[in-house]
């Protein structure tokens, strides 16, 4: 079996959850023995040098990166395939991520080889499928990651009704839509005739060993610089941090950390090797999400580490049960930093919520489980 998979950014990145889901499915693939090329898209944080770490590491056999081509290297392909049909769909542009060059590299990419799958991860590449002759045993997949109708309400020109339809439809020309909660699968089934598969951001259970290790970090908070991470750091560092003792220890990993301003007691970490390290060592983690949709993988990569989280009700979105799962959910500045000192201070009320953190994540998204609905997939025996 031959698979292509598209995904855009460093699937090596881990401080951003849509990359650990990425480098999951390639870890998947390795143990499977599927061979499996990747496209991914050329820019400052990717480049052949990590390409070539995932070749090192087996987690790929092949691997190219797409360059946006230049003007000038063709006026007439720029205008005729890319500049006016850009124009003339302008109000679908947030469903097509594409630049000037994509499609023909990756249609001659395809061309040269043999593929029995495509993946596709989010609907707004799907485009890159646009110049293609979808073969008759060719399976065409696309990894939604979320829903991107609700990612897109903020901007000018939404139209709920127009951004659905145009999601949907776009949908419908793979053979299986994956999704990664339950919500989201009860949506996309009820308009896609295509099989809709709930596909779980499967983790290793890391929660006996974690239990093991000297916990020197009280508070951790892991987050990429989105938008919707920005205003949530925000709001918890002017919120609720003032609210904690200044002796409590916080670790903030990832590029959110160059947003936030400088504490005695607050670590800022831009970049880790290994995450779970760090995990490892917390006793807390935090998602203060104000926006944004879909499951939150820095709060199921706690979970896997028996880890209680204190997060805002976005923090939940996607899980199936919304309490007993060790999550401590409130959007009560107040009653966050409660939550937190109390999980500090309270040794018997700490042990629930872990004990409840562990029965949860094992329940749901212990990577065996998620294996087992991916060799289902892909028929492995």
């Amino acid at each position: 079996m031959r698979i292509l998979y598209f995904y855009p950014e460093n699937p090596l990145s881990f401080t951003q959850g849509n990359n650990a889901r990425a480098f999951s499915l390639l870890q998947y693939f390795k143990s499977r023995h599927i061979h499996i090329d990747f496209i991914g898209e050329e820019s400052k944080e990717f480049g052949e040098d990590s390409i070539n770490e995932l070749k090192r590491n087996d987690l790929i056999k092949n691997g190219y990166l797409l360059r946006k081509e230049k003007k000038s290297s063709n006026i007439v392909k720029y205008y005729l395939n890319y500049s006016f049909p850009k124009k003339f769909n302008n109000k679908f542009k947030d469903f097509d991520r594409t630049k000037f060059g994509y499609k023909e590299q990756f249609s001659k990419i395809v061309r040269n080889n043999e593929y029995d799958i495509i993946i596709i991860s989010y609907v707004y590449w799907s485009p890159l499928l646009d110049t293609l002759t979808k073969g008759s045993k060719t399976k065409w997949i696309v990894d939604t990651h979320d829903f991107l109708t609700s990612q897109f309400q903020d901007h000018k020109k939404f139209a709920l009704d127009r951004y659905f339809k145009r999601e949907i439809h776009l949908m419908k020309k793979f053979d299986d839509v994956w999704v990664i909660s339950n919500e989201e699968k009860y949506i996309f089934s009820q308009f896609v005739k295509s099989s809709v598969s709930l596909v779980t951001h499967g983790l290793p259970n890391n929660i006996e060993t974690s239990s093991k290790t000297e916990k020197t970090i009280d508070v951790v908070y892991v987050a990429s610089e989105n938008f919707h991470n920005i205003k949530s750091a925000n709001w918890f560092f002017k919120e609720v941090y003032p609210l904690l003792s200044p002796n409590i220890k916080i670790t903030v990993v990832g590029k959110i950390g160059s947003h936030i301003p400088k504490f005695e007691n607050v670590e800022k970490l831009l970049f880790v090797k290994d995450l779970d390290e760090v995990y490892k060592k917390s006793k807390i983690t935090i998602c203060p999400m104000l926006s944004g949709t879909g499951v939150k993988i820095k709060v199921i990569e706690a979970l896997s580490h028996g880890i209680p989280v204190v997060c805002t009700e976005r923090g939940v979105d996607g899980l199936l049960n919304k309490t007993n799962n060790g999550c401590l959910t409130t959007n009560d500045s107040s009653l966050f930093s409660d939550f937190i000192t109390n999980l500090l201070k309270d040794d018997v009320f700490y042990k629930q919520n872990h004990l409840e953190a562990k029965r949860f994540f094992e329940d749901n998204f212990d990577v065996k489980k998620t294996y087992k609905v991916l060799d289902s997939i892909f028929t492995v025996n």
